[in-house]
């Protein structure tokens, strides 16, 4: 059954209630509402997710708070939030692994991503960043590339879990590359970095905000961006698809879910509420600052997005043999 027409069904069975029994946008938020993020703290998730939550606060006159729930590749988060009472009270912040890539690699998760979830707005894309520690030798992309193969398997890459941006960025980048390098997943992007800088993993793939700082301290050395263009920030680090990889690209995304049955005016509401909230000063600011790129369409564009977004990485999945490490 197609995403959009799933949504219509659970709002509608949603619309199909006494009025008396359901919330409504016209009393909505009666409490504060609770945006859960299924990664650990320190991640590009947590920055997007608090960016947007500030804002939310001071529109909506009540708290919406982060609160991170990570570990087992977000499944226990998404399955909390698919069981939530469908009030507009309780979000999750969706993500190209949650949404797109899980479905395939863990066959029997506990829920439907396209039926017990309504896909509110898309709220940002992140250009990934490849990095590697300042003791791999290697000072470009191409030099990378040659070492790895030179010693396959003797590297190790952290990544903030299975199906998170990383693990899939990375991935990717072997399957187009040829190079083996074997998968450390850690809960979170915060820990991976720890083990990173320390030089216990030699690459990684994380998103610009996480990444940035340690990058400008050289800390980290950026050797490709998963964009189609350079960024802004990083002016001197190649695109892959530059390095004679035609078509590549990888980023990550994010966006905010509601469980199904939640009422289509509340949806509506959160959705103008978000886009009210990527339009402001402070939000603009940071996601300009990270090199994102804001969404904040309504949710059939977001529900179109993903089922897009589901076919590419199905066969992705299937060609590099992704598995649940």
């Amino acid at each position: 059954m197609p995403i959009a027409r799933r949504q219509f069904l659970c709002t509608s069975a949603a619309l199909a209630l006494p009025a008396a029994a359901q919330p409504s946008a016209s009393g909505w938020p009666k409490q504060s509402i609770r945006f859960v993020v299924p990664f650990a703290p320190g991640g590009t998730s947590e920055i997007v997710a608090r960016t947007v939550a500030h804002e939310l606060t001071k529109q909506l006159g009540q708290t919406v708070f982060v609160d991170n729930r990570g570990g087992g590749a977000g499944l226990p988060a998404m399955q909390e939030v698919a069981k939530a009472a469908p009030d507009g009270h309780t979000l999750i912040l969706g993500h190209v692994g949650s949404l797109a890539v899980n479905p395939y690699i863990f066959p029997n998760q506990p829920y439907d991503v396209n039926k017990d979830f309504v896909p509110v707005t898309l709220l940002a894309k992140v250009p990934n960043l490849f990095v590697i520690h300042p003791d791999v030798p290697a000072k470009d992309f191409r030099e990378f590339v040659a070492h790895v193969k030179k010693n396959p398997g003797r590297l190790n890459y952290g990544s903030a879990g299975n199906a998170s941006a990383g693990h899939l960025a990375m991935e990717y980048l072997k399957l187009v590359t040829g190079m083996f390098m074997t998968h450390i997943p850690y809960r979170g992007t915060g820990p991976q970095l720890t083990d990173l800088l320390a030089g216990r993993t030699q690459a990684s793939s994380a998103g610009l905000p996480a990444m940035l700082p340690y990058i400008k301290s050289g800390k980290l050395r950026a050797v490709a961006v998963g964009t189609p263009q350079r960024l802004a920030a990083l002016p001197d680090v190649p695109t892959v698809a530059e390095m004679g990889f035609k078509d590549f690209e990888t980023s990550q995304w994010y966006g905010i879910l509601a469980p199904a049955g939640t009422p289509a005016d509340i949806v509506r509401k959160l959705q103008e509420e978000s886009l009210k909230a990527l339009k402001s000063n402070a939000v603009t600011e940071r996601f300009t600052a990270d090199g994102a790129t804001g969404g904040g369409g309504p949710s059939s564009e977001f529900a179109a997005y993903i089922a897009q977004q589901q076919k590419i990485w199905k066969e992705i999945v299937r060609r590099a043999g992704i598995k649940a490490d």
